[in-house]
């Protein structure tokens, strides 16, 4: 279990390395491109051993009917993660369809997998798709109001950020 969640870390790191620190992302230049991309496929490599050689912790037994449901959001997600919507009018209205249809990949993976290590592996990999669309809501609203302003915009928060709407 440990493995995994040092991935999932990892992984969070190596996304949020250019908004944590961007002077010495700056410094490194395109080798730091490469450098965040070995981190996030050794993340991808952790992830996937620490998945396999997770013990079996029944949190929770998903009812039957959730895989049909499943099967039909994640098929949903790979569209809106293809570069189709670009083009399309069905996902014009999002700004970041990407995003959604990864954050809807997890959320329908957490729905019928009640293990925990599919909680921590899904919900680890959501819970970092939310902190980065909220860093560039952020960002945005920082611009408008100044730095506090944003942070009481953006602290707790169950709604999903502006930057999923147009």
């Amino acid at each position: 279990m440990l493995i995994l969640i040092l991935g999932v870390l990892l992984w969070a790191a190596a996304h949020m390395f250019k908004r944590l620190m961007p002077e010495r992302r700056a410094q490194m230049g395109d080798k730091g491109r490469g450098a965040v991309a070995l981190a996030l496929v050794v993340s991808v490599i952790l992830m996937v051993i620490g998945y396999k050689m997770a013990a079996e912790i029944f949190v929770w037994a998903p009812p039957y009917f959730l895989r049909h449901l499943n099967n039909l959001m994640v098929l949903v997600a790979i569209y809106m993660m293809s570069p189709a919507p670009k083009k399309g009018v069905i996902l014009n209205g999002l700004r970041h369809p990407m995003l959604l249809g990864f954050a809807l990949w997890a959320v329908a993976h957490l729905m019928v997998n009640g293990d925990l290590a599919s909680i921590i592996l899904f919900g680890g990999l959501l819970s970092g798709r939310w902190r980065k669309s909220c860093s560039s809501t952020a960002r945005k609203v920082r611009g408008q109001g100044g730095r506090k302003e944003a942070s009481a915009r953006m602290r707790c928060s169950l709604s999903p950020p502006s930057c999923f709407t147009a």
